[in-house]
């Protein structure tokens, strides 16, 4: 049986096998790893991709026992499946795990992921707060782009700076001191890619996934999941049941992240296990860049408009807000 499912521009194709498993050798495989040619059932797959996960926490220190998670839950996939993998890392220590969920205001689009996101909570016993741009900003996604002066300024830009300052206020104003994020493999790469192209190589350093405190109230930001393909994360959605959106951001085609995705599903196509050479790679460059530059200990100023953190006099969600409010 051949199942064809569309997520975020990539054909992803499943195959239903009747080959057993290579792990537990008892039941029928549902999945190949092409990279390492393992064949796995449903829940040798699933405990695979749990495993990976607890894995990537535990080598780079990422949770600690006394540490309030706020896991930034906006819908898809790669939220969803982080925050019932936390759930279940986590225990039963409820007051340790929160959902926030950022509400741009991109009409047509966003209010179905908001429901997604409140029945899932619901479905697990996980609190999910919510703040949106508007409350926030005084202007929704969809105004910003409307009001914005040049095409030149990215919607990913915009909205990239808006949600990182509305996923903080919200995770401090629950209390949380460590924000964890639901960036997969794919994306640590082509975030990498992104950095290089623009000439960024300070930002490569801060990629590095060793948390550091930040910020007046000490925030921490964590990848739990920057070690799994973002294929894998698909697969253990369905397996497990995980409802998800898998509509696409209308403003999505601005960003040259999606070039860079299908570039690198074209070449793991060609030889599988690739995106694993390069985000070994990838992760020494980091490595290197964070230490050698002193990255982390470089002090920040305030921002003299709104007095948070900033590596310059104004920082850039005040900049953008400026710009477009003069536009308006």
């Amino acid at each position: 049986m051949l199942k064809t499912i569309k997520v975020q521009g990539s054909l992803t194709i499943f195959i239903q096998m009747t080959k057993l498993c290579i792990k537990c050798k008892k039941n029928n495989a549902i999945y190949l790893r092409k990279y390492s040619g393992e064949l796995m059932c449903k829940k040798c797959f699933i405990r695979s991709v749990e495993h990976k996960a607890k894995k990537t926490i535990s080598k780079f220190s990422m949770i600690r026992h006394a540490d309030r998670v706020a896991v930034a839950v906006s819908g898809g996939k790669d939220s969803l499946v982080l925050l019932n993998i936390l759930k279940n890392v986590l225990g039963e220590v409820n007051s340790r795990l929160i959902a926030i969920t950022v509400d741009e205001g991109i009409k047509g689009y966003r209010d179905e992921s908001l429901s997604i996101v409140r029945n899932f909570c619901s479905s697990i016993g996980v609190e999910n707060r919510v703040v949106s741009y508007t409350d926030l900003f005084g202007l929704s996604m969809d105004k910003a782009m409307e009001s914005r002066p040049s095409e030149k300024i990215s919607s990913c830009s915009m909205c990239g700076t808006f949600r990182r300052r509305a996923i903080d206020v919200l995770a401090e104003s629950c209390e949380a001191n460590v924000i964890a994020t639901g960036h997969n493999l794919d994306d640590y790469i082509q975030t990498f890619l992104i950095n290089l192209f623009a000439g960024d190589i300070e930002r490569i350093g801060w990629t590095y996934p060793e948390p550091v405190e930040y910020g007046a109230s000490g925030l921490k930001k964590i990848k739990p999941l920057m070690e799994i393909y973002e294929k894998e994360l698909v697969i253990y959605a369905i397996q497990m049941n995980i409802p998800f959106q898998a509509e696409e951001c209308p403003y999505k085609d601005e960003s040259i992240r999606s070039a860079f995705r299908s570039h690198l599903n074209n070449l793991e196509n060609i030889h599988p296990g690739i995106k694993y050479n390069a985000y070994n790679s990838i992760l020494k460059i980091a490595k290197k860049i964070k230490y050698t530059n002193d990255v982390i200990n470089r002090e920040h100023s305030r921002c003299s408009v709104c007095n948070r953190e900033s590596s310059g006099d104004i920082c850039s969600v005040c900049r953008t807000l400026n710009m477009l409010v003069k536009k308006i």
